[in-house]
């Protein structure tokens, strides 16, 4: 067998996606490099490692099987580099963090200089809902999450970051009945959701409960970029993040709607478990967030 690297680094992140779409998009590759590399890799083998019923595909228990030994490789491989730039006196090993689907316009701004000055770190950033955020911290898969809403069910120690405003918006085109004030513009407007398990979908939920706000019209969307574009193209109007639409305000895409008890205010908290035994580069990164969370955030927020 002739396998290389790249073969089994491909065919690890297909058996773990089940998607040969998203195994490209999470290893920045184009979706026929992904199938010739799996492709190559499965005809070294004579017993098939994954096969497609309808138009999904599955990986085989003999893949199963290979892909597990497959992981078992490349660990050894990433050991083998942080070894190598340890011994160079170099910080390595992997940081891994969730966030939640709004949290990719915060994280970046508090990652960025901590790894541009330990070019031996590798990251692994999982963008999600909050359901599956808690989920990955609840297993002890990541190191840290970045949330708006603390969960209730986990033992966490938080590194409390920056507020997070949430007010009602809508597209460019859209006029506020003249007889309409106040919370009576629920009664005359489509509202748009986030999906079921989302952060913001709670705290709007909790907005609406709280100050008895029926809600005649809605629509569901599964990310929060899904929601801007809807509000952008005049769908309907919703309660969202003021971090994630910075630019659309600024060019008028969007504007926001005065409503009494708006903006909703959350803070954004760096978590992580509570006696959580961290590596030496996760211990690092903690220490430099408790020491530059000001500084970055009044070079980059102030706006808000």
């Amino acid at each position: 067998m002739h396998y290389t690297l790249h073969q089994l680094q491909v065919f690890l992140k297909v058996s773990q996606t089940e998607s040969i779409t998203k195994a490209a998009e999470e290893l920045h590759l184009t979706q026929p490099a992904v199938s010739i590399q799996l492709k190559n890799f499965q005809d070294q083998f004579e017993i098939p490692l994954t096969e497609v019923v309808g138009r999904k595909l599955y990986v085989t228990d003999f893949g199963k099987e290979i892909a597990i030994a497959a992981e078992r490789i490349v660990d050894q491989v990433y050991a083998i580099n942080y070894k190598t730039m340890a011994f160079k006196g170099q910080l390595t090993g992997r940081l891994k963090i969730s966030v939640v689907s709004t949290g990719k316009y915060v994280m970046p701004y508090f990652l960025g200089d901590f790894i541009r000055k330990n070019p031996g770190i590798e990251l692994k950033l999982d963008v999600t809902n909050k359901a599956m955020v808690v989920n990955s911290l609840d297993e002890n898969e990541i190191d840290f999450a970045l949330v708006s809403i603390l969960p209730e069910a986990l033992q966490i120690e938080t590194v409390e970051l920056m507020e997070n405003k949430l007010l009602l918006v809508a597209g460019r085109d859209f006029e506020i009945p003249g007889s309409v004030s106040g919370k009576q513009i629920f009664e005359h407007i489509t509202l748009i959701y986030r999906e079921v398990g989302s952060g913001t979908r709670l705290t709007m939920e909790r907005y609406l409960r709280n100050n008895n706000i029926p809600v005649t019209k809605k629509l569901e969307l599964t990310s929060n970029e899904a929601v801007k574009q809807a509000v952008i193209a005049g769908l309907g109007c919703s309660i969202m993040p003021l971090i994630g639409i910075k630019n659309e305000l600024k060019n008028g895409d969007i504007k926001i709607i005065p409503v009494d008890g708006l903006p909703i205010v959350t803070n954004w908290n760096l978590i992580y478990l509570k006696n959580k035994k961290f590596s030496p580069v996760a211990e690092s990164y903690l220490e430099y967030i408790k020491e530059e969370k000001n500084r970055i955030m009044k070079e980059n927020f102030d706006w808000i």
